[in-house]
């Protein structure tokens, strides 16, 4: 089941129902009216994946709770590694299985060894990268003895399978979420017209701004040999635009909608193309796995103790496996070393007297934001190819400035009349550029007085993802 679909639009009002009326005739039936919703949810798509959830909860819910109770530090290792072995294996054999199968038969065939070895036929679980690292996450800081197990099997299964944010975050914490399903809930207006009006921009980021940019970039990255560098540019452009409308869309949806059920999650986008540099960028871009990476990778691993050339291999392991978590492909490996390579400089410089100079006019720091955005845009190349080689081809063909690259740019958008894009994108980054700092892009301070101006943009919004949301593509990160 997705968020821009009409069985979506049917669940979630009688979920809400039943969320908010069950309570006056059964007590504490909250999270049962959760657990049952997120199941029935997440088995929309297939319900052979609703084994691998539960048996996820199960393992984790029991492993707390025996390292709690368990007095040997060594008893307490084994039942982490088995935690680690639970989730990590089942990630890894769904995930990984046929990526590790292929590499090992390229890299023998580099020598002349052949082998004659069938892919494994599995279906990748929605959701899974998601929903293990956030089960892993508990089990840890209880290990660490920085979070104590929780004895209610409903709240803690119905944290792992919360429905808004289970199938592409963002991952929370368990500190952060599940002492939420321990509250006794209460109906709150403003946290749910608050919800409404961040799921109504995060479908207009969605339905109105990503899908119709993958229309043009999937064109575009498809036929790539048939364009000059101008063309090629502008469908990385797209899809930046449009991979950050479709996360970023669907995590204010998740949010939105987690808040009409009394819950609050952390945020995960922080208007990341307004950053003025890589390390800036990765504050504010999926926030919520950069900083489980920070917190169980990076520090783990020595962080920035023990000398610069330890440190610079910390932040490489942490965005090399970062790559690796978007998807079994070496295009995502690439694309994580690359923004490692860019990130270590920018991480030196953060807080220098160079930096502090660069900051100084309004100028400059825009031309620093450009500078990010394009760099960023060209390694979302990689993201989106098919391979490493096509990947190459295709930045290489941007940087062939020939003859061609402008006149081809301009045929182009000319005859594929995309001036309604244009001004789409326009106009969003234009909201998106005042509304900087704000969790709810919808909500103008200067609004709050004029009801009629106020429901007329909500009216405006609604209006467009009913006219423009034809091109109805997927979530790119249900494939993660």
């Amino acid at each position: 089941m997705i968020f821009n679909s009409i069985e979506f639009a049917i669940f979630l009002p009688i979920v809400f129902l039943l969320y908010w009326t069950g309570k006056r005739y059964i007590p504490k039936s909250q999270n049962y009216v959760l657990l049952v919703a997120s199941y029935f949810f997440y088995g929309w798509w297939d319900y052979r994946f609703l084994a691998l959830i539960f048996a996820s909860s199960l393992v984790d819910y029991i492993v707390a709770r025996r390292i709690l109770h368990s007095e040997s530090k060594k008893k307490k290792n084994s039942l982490l590694c088995l935690s680690l072995l639970m989730n990590l294996g089942m990630l890894a054999y769904f995930k990984y299985a046929n990526f590790f199968i292929d590499s090992f038969i390229d890299s023998f065939s580099l020598i002349g060894f052949n082998f004659n070895v069938d892919s494994l036929e599995l279906i990748l679980p929605v959701g899974i990268s998601f929903y293990t690292f956030q089960t892993l996450s508990y089990t840890i800081d209880v290990w660490k003895g920085q979070l104590r197990p929780i004895n209610d099997a409903v709240a803690f299964f119905s944290f792992v399978s919360f429905f808004p944010q289970l199938v592409a975050g963002p991952i929370e914490r368990a500190e952060n979420l599940l002492p939420q399903f321990l509250e006794d809930k209460k109906f709150n207006y403003n946290d749910s017209a608050e919800g409404l009006k961040q799921i109504l921009w995060g479908l207009f980021k969605k339905v109105v701004i990503a899908d119709n940019c993958a229309y043009y970039a999937n064109q575009i990255f498809e036929s790539y040999g048939d364009h000059s560098g101008g063309v090629l540019l502008l469908g990385g452009v797209l899809f930046a635009f449009q991979i950050y409308g479709d996360f970023s869309g669907y995590s204010d949806i998740a949010i939105g909608t987690s808040k009409l059920f009394g819950f609050h999650l952390k945020i995960n986008f922080n208007f990341p193309y307004f950053s003025k540099g890589i390390s800036e960028f990765w504050k504010r871009w999926h926030i919520s796995l950069s900083t489980w990476f920070r917190d169980y990778v990076y520090i783990p691993l020595g962080g920035s103790k023990n000398g610069r050339w330890v440190h610079i291999r910390n932040i490489m392991i942490v965005f090399l496996v970062s790559g690796l978590w978007h998807g079994a492909n070496w295009t995502f490996v690439v694309w994580g070393a690359f923004h490692g390579l860019l990130f270590i400089p920018a991480m030196y410089l953060r807080g220098s007297a160079l930096e502090t100079a660069l900051n100084k006019t309004f100028i400059i720091r825009t031309f620093r934001n450009s500078v990010v955005f394009l760099l960023v845009t060209l390694l979302w190349v990689f993201f989106r190819s098919q391979n490493v080689g096509d990947a190459f081809q295709y930045l290489g063909k941007i940087f062939d400035l020939n003859g061609k690259w402008i006149k081809d740019l301009y045929n182009y958008l000319y005859w594929n009349d995309m001036l309604e894009i244009c001004i789409l994108l326009f106009v969003f980054i234009l909201i998106e550029y005042i509304q900087q700092g704000r969790q709810i892009v919808l909500q103008f301070k200067f609004l709050d007085k004029y009801a009629f101006i106020r429901w007329t943009l909500y009216y405006s919004v609604l209006f467009c993802i009913l006219l423009l949301g034809a091109k109805q593509q997927d979530f790119i990160y249900f494939q993660f």
